[in-house]
């Protein structure tokens, strides 16, 4: 029986390779992200600012799905994505996603496969790993559209998936309104997302 792996620091972070499976067995306190079977620690906890803004985005999520096909759903809650050789190589944490595919959520403990919408929001030192790594990674696997979120300049970066490549779509700055592409009726005011 192999030694239980509490502390991140029992793992190989440059050659180690991991799975799902690896990760449902581990007892780490801090919170990880496998991205392609790299681990990547996640940051601490978020400032006020990113934790305000996950809030604000949580209840008008909610608002808005309640009572629709789509399911939102808030950090924690682990996403999982198969690689092109089928291996669950991939598990993150989105401060939100959206799921409309019942079946993804089938086990009922996790999303499996790509959610439909994800936002992220950047933090202090993640702001390499959302833009490109996960920005490859959630085209490659198929989300349909994609926000990153600055609370520092307080705008929005949308990605839209067409013919299997994100386009980008104009920043969405404070003082305006962001439409979602894929869900047309879904309009929100910046100040109510980015309010303190």
């Amino acid at each position: 029986m192999s030694t239980p792996i509490t502390s991140i620091d029992q793992l190989d972070l440059v050659n180690g390779i991991y799975t799902y499976a690896d990760y449902l067995m581990w007892k780490i306190k801090d919170r990880v992200e496998i991205l392609r079977g790299k681990i990547f620690k996640m940051s601490p906890a978020p400032a006020i600012s990113h934790q305000s803004i996950s809030f604000n985005l949580s209840g008008l999520f909610f608002m808005y799905f309640h009572n629709k096909p789509c399911k939102a759903f808030a950090s924690p809650f682990d996403v999982v994505l198969k690689n092109k050789d089928g291996k669950e190589d991939t598990v993150v944490q989105p401060d939100l996603c959206v799921v409309c595919d019942p079946e993804k959520l089938a086990d009922g403990k996790r999303c499996q496969g790509a959610p439909d919408l994800i936002i992220e929001i950047l933090s202090p030192g993640n702001s390499k790993k959302e833009l490109k790594n996960k920005y490859e990674l959630y085209q490659e696997a198929g989300v349909r559209e994609y926000w990153v979120v600055r609370p520092d300049y307080k705008e929005i970066t949308q990605f839209v998936l067409e013919n299997n490549k994100y386009r980008t779509l104009p920043p969405v700055v404070e003082g305006s309104i962001i439409h979602s592409a894929i869900f047309p009726d879904l309009s929100l005011q910046t100040e109510d997302i980015f309010r303190l």
